[in-house]
């Protein structure tokens, strides 16, 4: 690990400085977040703040980086609103992926009775596009054998 000196005097390596060796993690993580304050460029605070506790939650808690980087500053990053969209996306798309499982295992528990934990489990495993598909299919799916068929040809797609 590298002194954190000169990792705390220069902006471009500022958000590396709570990876640096320190005997006191507070104080290393005290003077990040003073030398942050200090930029005059709004955006580049932000980014700064941004890449300085993402860098700083791969060895500290999270709790203890939020009591001494701002956390107002760094939710204003372009970087940060990147990250949170991407989860929002995520989050909506299992949301999604969800309803369209439950959907699919609805129409099969009717056609079909109590399925098999490993089909439930097949089905549970499918993106939306193929569980939309699925759906489809089960116009042409009269058995369950022919059930396991059409699962195991979408394993074989992936």
């Amino acid at each position: 690990m590298e002194d954190s000196a000169l990792f705390l005097n220069n902006l471009a390596l500022l958000p590396l400085a709570p990876l640096t060796q320190t005997n006191s993690p507070q104080g290393l993580l005290s003077q990040i977040a003073n030398n942050v304050a200090k930029i005059a460029d709004r955006e580049t605070k932000q980014d700064i703040a941004a890449y300085t506790e993402i860098l700083a939650g791969l060895r500290f808690e999270k709790d203890f980086i939020r009591q001494l980087l701002s956390e107002d500053i760094m939710q204003e990053s372009v970087i940060y609103q990147d990250i949170l969209q991407k989860g929002e996306q995520k989050g909506e798309q299992k949301g999604e992926q969800k309803e369209a499982v439950k959907f699919c295992l609805r129409l099969l528990n009717q056609r079909f009775g109590e399925l098999d934990s490993l089909i439930v489990e097949k089905v549970k495993g499918l993106p939306v596009e193929q569980l939309e598909n699925l759906g489809a299919a089960l116009f042409n799916i009269s058995e369950v054998a022919d059930l396991v068929t059409w699962l195991n040809q979408q394993d074989h797609q992936n």
